[in-house]
């Protein structure tokens, strides 16, 4: 479980920057809220995994990268798509699979993408997006063009055969890739201890030759420090690096996954101490850079844009039967 997280305000990271940060998390949050609420309302079909309590790590990473740099993960993606820039109208309408989301109503929650964000897909398949991540970083490498991947996958995803194939390719050829795990510390419901022989799973890349960290995921500060580090390796073409952001998902699995395996005080008492988006408003507030006035600003603002976001996925038409047979590559 995440400690008591220290709330000191780093010299080098200036008040708009904290807001930015504030915003961005309070977003991402606003947004997740209201997609469980339209699937509870049963406008949203399938699979819908929520990213609430993990806010600090995209926020954080998206912050150290750069454009051109390109990012994939796993299916917790809404969060990944809107701190990389994707319109939310677009995204809600594709979890209520209408012609106005962003993969036209065909993917749903486990597959859109943009190609004018670099961001190539949250997936529905445990830990395929690593390979995928690392083929990615191929290409940057092979037209030699300075950018870095994102490849985000899960602690339960770090025991897939395939993300240990993946490390040995990464290593041998110096691929430009950040392997990003995501360990909010229970998988689909089991905890790491259960499931996992390696208390850090970052180590398991030394037997490759590839460095890597932990990080506290919960501080979007120590994220974005991790993730400019990170990226500086991959830059200067020292070959991949593994960050191991520890973080906390305040909801289960997915919808439909009543989260028994674990207690409501253990979720409560990380909510009280280590709220990522908490922590930036007691910086901003504490250090002056911000009133109570100014944050409720822009609490209405992300919740204006939210609201507008879900008004769009339920205005927005089915998509045309003749959608069947566009995007179709085989």
């Amino acid at each position: 479980m995440t400690a008591t997280r220290k709330t000191s305000r780093k010299s080098n990271t200036s008040a708009e920057e904290l807001k930015h940060y504030y915003r961005e998390m309070l977003l991402i949050r606003r947004f997740e809220e209201k997609a469980g609420q339209l699937y509870g309302m049963g406008l949203i079909g399938g699979f819908c995994h929520l990213y609430i309590g993990q806010e600090a790590v995209v926020v954080g990473l998206e912050a150290a990268a750069e454009e051109g740099d390109k990012r994939i993960t796993s299916y917790r993606d809404h969060g990944h798509m809107l701190a990389c820039g994707m319109d939310p109208g677009g995204v809600m309408a594709e979890l209520t699979g209408r012609e106005g989301g962003l993969s036209k109503g065909k993917g749903g929650s486990m597959h859109m993408f943009s190609k004018e964000k670099h961001f190539y897909g949250g997936h529905g398949i445990v830990g395929a997006q690593v390979p995928l991540g690392a083929g990615l970083a191929f290409a940057d490498k092979y037209q030699d063009n300075g950018r870095v991947t994102f490849t985000y996958f899960g602690d339960g995803a770090a025991n897939q055969g395939q993300v240990y194939e993946t490390f040995n390719m990464a290593a041998l050829w110096k691929l430009p890739v950040i392997f990003v795990i995501e360990n909010n510390q229970y998988a689909m419901g089991t905890a790491q201890k259960r499931s996992t022989s390696s208390p850090d799973i970052y180590t398991r890349g030394e037997a490759f030759g590839i460095p890597g960290e932990t990080v506290d995921g919960m501080n979007v500060l120590s994220v974005k420090e991790a993730g400019e580090k990170a990226v500086a390796h991959c830059r200067a073409g020292k070959g991949p690096y593994i960050l191991e952001v520890k973080t906390y998902r305040y909801r289960g699995h997915s919808m439909s996954d009543p989260a028994k395996y674990r207690t409501r005080e253990e979720v409560q008492k990380v909510r009280e101490q280590s709220d990522p988006i908490e922590m930036v408003r007691e910086m901003l507030l504490s250090g002056k850079h911000a009133t109570e006035d100014d944050l409720k600003a822009i609490d209405k603002e992300i919740k204006e844009i939210v609201n507008q976001a879900a008004e769009f996925s339920k205005e927005s038409p089915e998509p045309s039967v003749d959608e069947l047979w566009t995007d179709i590559y085989a």
